[in-house]
């Protein structure tokens, strides 16, 4: 099996399997607090355009990140929320590593200085990830939401660019 996996944007025309990843997530019950596949018209609108990525391998889409904006006040216009999705018949592969990557670099590119993450605190993987690529912790919800009569805790990342000036 081949391990070439491509990066690149992702649009309307993926969103059957993109969604389907994100249904995967949903599956965990620790990815995230959704509990229902929005349509595509109600993510186009809440996720940023220019950074919106799909790893593809072996002509399959493997996972997807993208950007949320976290306010819509100008001040905040550098300030996003990363989502990061792996396929569950491609976890564990480094996929996940390299899309949150190439997520920072376009990101820096695109002039975002800070990402953001709320993570559930029972996903160390996806804690571990965020922090070997830069990403600190900040902070602890304690019992922020309830999800199918269970309380879950968020652990808060961040990670600045380095092009701050």
């Amino acid at each position: 099996m081949s391990t070439d996996i491509a990066i690149s944007n992702f649009t309307h025309q993926d969103w059957l399997v993109i969604s389907e990843i994100y249904r995967q997530g949903i599956a965990t019950g620790i990815a995230t607090f959704e509990t229902q596949i929005p349509s595509w018209e109600q993510w186009d609108a809440t996720h940023i355009t220019s950074c919106r990525f799909k790893a593809e391998m072996n002509n399959e889409i493997a996972g997807w990140a993208a950007l949320s904006p976290v306010s819509k006040r100008e001040v905040y216009r550098g300030v996003a929320e990363v989502s990061i999705y792996i396929a569950s018949n491609f976890r564990k592969l480094g996929i996940g590593k390299l899309l949150l990557q190439y997520l920072i670099k376009e990101s820096e590119a695109e002039g975002f200085w800070t990402l953001q993450a709320g993570i559930f605190s029972q996903n160390k993987a996806s804690i571990a990830l965020h922090k070997a690529l830069g990403f600190r912790e900040i902070g602890f919800r304690e019992k922020v939401a309830k999800l199918h009569d269970i309380w879950y805790d968020n652990t808060l990342l961040e990670r600045r660019s380095k092009k701050i000036i």
